[in-house]
């Protein structure tokens, strides 16, 4: 088995789903479930088949995102595997829910901006996914300062009331 360490490549405010399903009807599934949930949406969607062809199978509203979504899909290979880029003004927990109601769906491996790094598994059976390495670690404590950013923040978004 050899592990290899693949990073995610797209600009540093790009939101991005990164999952595991088991079926080739993933992406016209989760294609309706994001365009039904969130009017405008703009996304590029990739999907690793992992038998018969074995194409990344891809969709979306957006070229640059697709190609994107494409291209890291590529790089990291791992069977049923699926990643979904948002275009800006979109957030992952804008959507989760709907993409995690495809049934197709399996896992969710992270939701996020930040930098990410995917560990990947290769063995003569194919490449799979063994982590994922989603931002930097903490440097400390949030202090009531942050708590009140943090609430405030949460609120200008329109999450909280």
């Amino acid at each position: 088995m050899e592990l290899t360490v693949v990073p995610v490549t797209k600009p540093e405010a790009t939101n991005f789903i990164f999952g595991q399903s088991h079926f080739i009807k993933t992406v016209e599934d989760l294609h309706e479930a994001l365009v039904g949930t969130v009017p405008g949406i703009r996304f590029g969607l990739a999907f690793c088949e992992a038998s018969g062809k074995r194409l990344v199978r891809w969709s979306g509203t957006d070229e640059h995102l697709i190609d994107m979504a494409c291209e890291n899909a590529r790089a990291i290979g791992a069977g049923h595997s699926f990643l979904i880029f948002l275009g800006d003004g979109f957030f992952p927990v804008n959507v989760l829910g709907a993409v995690r109601a495809v049934p197709e769906v399996c896992r969710i491996y992270c939701a996020t901006a930040n930098p990410t790094q995917v560990i990947i598994a290769q063995t003569d059976a194919g490449r799979g996914v063994v982590a994922v390495i989603d931002g930097a670690s903490p440097v400390g404590i949030e202090t009531e300062a942050d708590v009140a950013e943090r609430k405030a923040l949460l609120r200008k978004f329109g999450y909280k009331l």
